[in-house]
């Protein structure tokens, strides 16, 4: 066995307070809304056997991503320019 001790110079400490943000923003929210939609309709044609709407619902989770992706870089992301109170 091989001593690790050395091993605990290139480790980060982790802080424990920091805010996270958790992807509270309107982005977020309509990019899981979008792929939730497209989970369900990807699952029910599923159960029902129809592939071309399974793909379409694979195609509506891809969607909310892009969506997703263009309104952070829009400013709606945590912390965007958008959201910034002004008061």
């Amino acid at each position: 066995m091989s001593n690790a001790s050395g091993s605990q110079s290139s480790t980060k400490a982790v802080v424990h307070g920091e805010d996270l943000g958790h992807g509270n923003s309107p982005a977020a929210w309509t990019c899981v809304f979008i792929m939730l939609i497209g989970s369900l309709v990807s699952s029910v044609a599923f159960i029902i056997a129809n592939s071309p709407i399974f793909w379409a619902g694979v195609v509506i989770v891809g969607i909310g991503l892009v969506v997703g992706w263009a309104m952070r870089r829009a400013g709606f992301g945590v912390g965007g320019s958008k959201l910034k109170n002004t008061h």
